[in-house]
C-alpha cells in the first residue's frame, strides 16, 4: 500500500496534517507521522524529525511545513526516497520541487485531503 510519511504531523484535530492522518488511516493507508512535537495520531507515534528517523518503502511524503521551514529538512526528506512528494497548499516551494525532480521524485502541488476525497490519491 502507499506508505505515507506526514512531515509536520500534529495531534491537534484542527490541523490539516491531523486530518490527513485521519483520512489516510480510515483508508488503511499506512502512515508514519514525523514532526517536532511528540504524541500519537491514530495509533502511530509521531517520530522526532530532529532525529531524522529512517523509514523504508516510502511511497509518498505529504508536506505540512511552510517553505521557510523546509530547507533544513531537504536532505532528510530526499533520503526517504519517496516516489512522490505532495506539496499541500501553503507548502509550495519551486526550489525544493526542482531538487526533488532532479532526484527522480515526482512532485504534486495538491491537497492530500482533496486527493483522498476524490479517489485520486
Amino acid at each position: 500500500m502507499k506508505k505515507t510519511v506526514i512531515i509536520g504531523a500534529s495531534t491537534n484535530p484542527s490541523r490539516y496534517a491531523y486530518l490527513a492522518a485521519e483520512m489516510l488511516s480510515e483508508r488503511q493507508i499506512p502512515i508514519v507521522p514525523v514532526g517536532i512535537k511528540t504524541g500519537v495520531v491514530f495509533d502511530n507515534e509521531i517520530l522526532n524529525i530532529r532525529e531524522k528517523p529512517a523509514v523504508k518503502d516510502v511511497d509518498t511524503v505529504t508536506l505540512y511545513l511552510g517553505p521557510q521551514n523546509q530547507l533544513e529538512w531537504y536532505d532528510y526528506i530526499l533520503s526517504l526516497k519517496p516516489k512522490r512528494i505532495i506539496f499541500n497548499p501553503g507548502t509550495e516551494n519551486p526550489e525544493f520541487e526542482k531538487l526533488a525532480k532532479k532526484n527522480g521524485i515526482e512532485t504534486w502541488e495538491a491537497c492530500t485531503l482533496v486527493l483522498l476525497s476524490t479517489g485520486q490519491y
